[in-house]
């Protein structure tokens, strides 16, 4: 599986900004009053567990107390209930359509959690916020199981618009 996180802008995709919050942070931050520091793009969020001074993939210089807002945009072809799967270290949280489907929030070791959401065909908004509060350790994963399909990473790239296929 491809590491994510580089600078080039993809019409398809997550795009995260990046912003540094204070040590001592214990949730996500209200990312309205702060000023990013740069964006990264992604088709998917898929870092295990690692180390912090690996650091973070598309975040330079910074291996600690930073914030990233991943926002992005998805097609359904197949309506019907969509499970998903949440792995963080330290908290996130998941949106779709502005509704909160997974709440991981708050400075812990990696730490999965599930929720689901009822999607019809169309398009659907997809968020995903996540922060790295103290060292040790770095996570983000974000898996989907469609109706009648096993878990997979929510890769962008399979919920194209038709004429993009």
């Amino acid at each position: 599986m491809v590491t994510f996180g580089t600078t080039v802008v993809s019409s398809f995709g997550f795009r995260g900004d990046i912003y540094f919050i204070q040590a001592g942070t214990q949730k996500l931050p209200n990312f309205a009053k702060l000023k990013p520091q740069g964006s990264i793009y992604t088709n998917i969020l898929h870092v295990p567990p690692r180390d912090f001074s690996e650091g973070f993939p598309g975040v330079t210089d910074r291996f600690e107390w930073f914030a990233i807002d991943y926002n992005g945009r998805f097609w359904i072809r197949d309506p019907g209930k969509y499970e998903f799967f949440l792995m963080s270290d330290d908290g996130s949280k998941l949106y779709i359509d502005g509704k909160t489907v997974i709440n991981n929030d708050g400075v812990h070791a990696s730490v999965e959690r599930a929720g689901s959401a009822t999607l019809k065909i169309g398009v659907h908004s997809i968020r995903v916020s996540y922060f790295q509060g103290p060292r040790f350790h770095v996570s983000l994963i974000l898996d989907v199981r469609r109706p009648g399909e096993d878990w997979r990473p929510f890769n962008m790239d399979r919920f194209l618009p038709p004429h993009e296929q």
